[in-house]
């Protein structure tokens, strides 16, 4: 099939089928006498498997490495499980980060609620972000 039915059976643009060629992640295709792309039909399976890994936040060079055992005749599915636990590890960690980022914008937030404007001095950078310095007790967190 040539390129124009790729993108339609695929949804992509000729420009990403393209580029997915010159990544290593779609052979390049036979040609007709014409000098045309002539793609076979497992292009467009393998471009729906492409997507859907990266939907599921893998890399290029992730589902690279996936289509390269499985075009070596391997089946992939323990590199496959291992990325996806990598993957799994990695959002848990980010969501514990974001918890944590929530928890301290709230508290500053609650803070902000109720700063006066005029009580922050010349020495203060802001009150309700960061430190300021005490005179008398050195360096401390605003309250």
């Amino acid at each position: 099939m040539r390129i124009g039915e790729l993108t339609s059976v695929s949804g992509l643009t000729a420009k990403t089928i393209r580029f997915y060629e010159q990544a290593g992640l779609l052979p390049d295709p036979p040609r007709t006498p014409g000098g045309y792309r002539d793609y076979p039909p497992q292009s467009s399976t393998r471009l729906a498997f492409i997507r859907e890994a990266q939907s599921a936040g893998l890399t290029l060079a992730e589902i690279r490495s996936i289509l390269t055992l499985r075009d070596s005749g391997e089946a992939p599915c323990a590199h496959v499980t291992d990325l996806i636990q990598q993957h799994l590890g990695d959002i848990e960690a980010r969501m514990a980060e974001l918890r944590t980022t929530r928890a301290a914008l709230r508290t500053l937030a609650e803070r902000a609620a109720t700063t006066n404007p005029s009580s922050c001095t010349g020495t203060d950078i802001c009150r309700i972000i960061g430190a300021h310095i005490d005179d008398n007790e050195g360096l401390s967190v605003a309250e």
